[in-house]
């Protein structure tokens, strides 16, 4: 199966094929493809895509920051006023 980006994702089975379906679901489940699978499953009106795009930038600038922080935990200033 190919992900997004077209690079094929193999996993490989040594003791059972239930361990390597676990390692091939993890491995799609990080590289988003399920995601895109069930957000391809309909048609996504281009008002809906658009902010379904700004949302996921919000939330990786958000992760990006937190990483650059250190823990980003409360009481640090990343939140809202009264926000934890």
């Amino acid at each position: 199966m190919e992900n997004a980006f077209g690079k094929p994702v193999e996993v490989e089975v040594r003791d059972s094929l239930e361990k390597a379906m676990k390692i091939l679901k993890q491995k799609m489940s990080k590289e988003g493809i399920l995601q895109e699978l069930k957000r391809r499953r309909f048609y996504e009106k281009p008002s809906v895509k658009k902010k379904r795009k700004t949302r996921e930038a919000r939330k990786r600038l958000r992760r990006e920051m937190k990483r650059k922080s250190g823990m980003g935990g409360p009481g640090q200033g990343t939140g809202g006023p009264g926000r934890m």
